[in-house]
């Protein structure tokens, strides 16, 4: 027998990766596993970044890079980079990253040298 439910809030870090599985009778059953699929990478030449000014909150003003297309680990390696470059500090967060104060010509000038295709978007 396996009891099958939509699963609610946090399972836990033991049982992360299992979907919809409470538990099961079957000592021979075999968890399934959902694997992510990971974006696959395009070179820096290829990519079509957007960068735009945003203001925050408190009239705080963040360079937001958009369109990235990656995995997580090399946006966050590209943004970490990005904000030793600018000497600040920011975030990825929804697939965007934000990088704090007004940076876009010194980011503009280090996606260039690096290779990166990108647009300025707004003012």
């Amino acid at each position: 027998m396996v009891v099958l439910r939509k699963p609610v809030g946090s399972m836990g870090k033991r049982n992360k990766g299992r979907k919809g599985i409470v538990y099961s009778t079957d000592p021979d059953y075999d968890y399934t596993y959902d694997d992510e699929i990971e974006a696959e990478s395009l070179e820096p030449r290829q990519q079509n970044l957007r960068i735009s000014r945003q203001r925050l909150k408190g009239n705080k003003q963040v360079t937001r890079i958009e369109n990235f297309l990656g995995s997580e680990l090399e946006r966050a390696q590209l943004a970490k980079h990005l904000k030793t470059f600018c000497g600040c500090g920011g975030t990825v967060k929804d697939e965007i990253i934000l990088i704090q104060g007004d940076f876009i010509e010194k980011i503009k000038g280090e996606l260039t040298r690096l290779g990166y295709k990108f647009k300025q978007v707004g003012g």
